[in-house]
């Protein structure tokens, strides 16, 4: 191992500070890196559930993004996809949870673009970048936790950002934490 294990991986150091990446060229949107946030999967009615669950559970799906800058005055931004999916299955009668799902995916973005094209750069294009990852680790753990997969029809993020903008519009608040 190295001695340099507390450092961010290739050029978030420099990012983080308002610096490019030196001797890489930057366009205008650079992500410097994504992780899982939050991953939450829990079966609360275990292990009775799978012995008494006869058909695929209804699935309600939650999904919200949001945008913080890192620094004041820097050009750099966590985004993170929210996405939650609850398991409703109908057992003797009743409606039970079978599992719930919750996942916070982000990224974080280098943005080198005019003031007003980085809402849309961080509201549209970082969670379209980023939703293939978590669609894929969203599909994972419910198929590890005994269930079939929960696989996310692609989403419409511009439909989803119009949509928040004139839901905030009308409530006369600013769009997101962009």
């Amino acid at each position: 191992m190295s001695d340099n294990q507390n450092q961010l991986p290739n050029g978030v150091n420099g990012a983080l500070e308002g610096q490019p990446n030196q001797g890489q060229p930057v366009g205008p949107l650079l992500m410097n890196l994504q992780y899982t946030k939050d991953l939450s999967f829990e079966v609360p009615g275990a292990p009775e559930i799978f012995t008494t669950l006869r058909e695929q559970p209804r699935i309600d799906l939650a999904l919200d993004v949001q945008a913080r800058p890192l620094q004041e005055g820097a050009n750099v931004y966590e985004v993170s996809l929210q996405i939650r999916a609850d398991a409703q299955a109908n057992i003797n009668g009743a409606s039970q949870t079978a599992f719930i799902a919750e996942l916070v995916y982000c990224g974080i973005f280098t943005l080198n673009v005019q003031p007003d094209m980085v809402e849309p750069l961080l509201l549209v294009e970082c969670p379209r970048l980023l939703f293939p990852f978590a669609r894929n680790i969203l599909a994972d753990v419910t198929r590890d936790g005994g269930f079939p997969p929960v696989l996310l029809s692609p989403i419409d993020f511009v439909a989803l950002w119009q949509s928040r903008r004139g839901q905030n519009s009308a409530a006369g608040a600013p769009v997101a934490n962009a």
